[in-house]
């Protein structure tokens, strides 16, 4: 099973990549923690190179959004390929997370 990747491209993106599950979720979560701690106003999470995601992710994701809300910062999702989307569709979190088509739709709008 191919190892997902996570790195920050640049200082408020954080860029996934494989399959994004119960093994891979801690490391997006380790990876994330910072990004949060800064405080930072708006945090972008690329989904371009997501493959999969399953509950686990979803609820790192979801952990992850509550708290930036609770400093009054922002999360955006963005790249989320179909069959990745139709995770968020199905548990109906298209309509709680912004989710964007690319890079500079999100950053534009966060």
């Amino acid at each position: 099973m191919p190892m997902a990747s996570v790195s920050i491209p640049e200082p408020n993106i954080l860029a996934l990549e494989g399959e994004i599950d119960l093994h891979e979720s801690p490391q997006v979560k380790q990876k994330l923690n910072p990004l949060i701690e800064q405080k930072l106003p708006r945090v972008l999470i690329d989904l371009t190179g997501v493959s999969y995601i399953d509950s686990s992710g979803i609820a790192v994701l979801i952990e992850a959004m509550q708290r930036i809300q609770a400093y009054g910062g922002k999360l955006a999702l963005f790249g989320i390929r179909e069959n990745v989307r139709s995770v968020f569709e199905i548990a109906r979190l298209d309509q709680i997370f912004r989710i964007y088509p690319d890079k500079s739709a999100a950053a534009g709008a966060a």
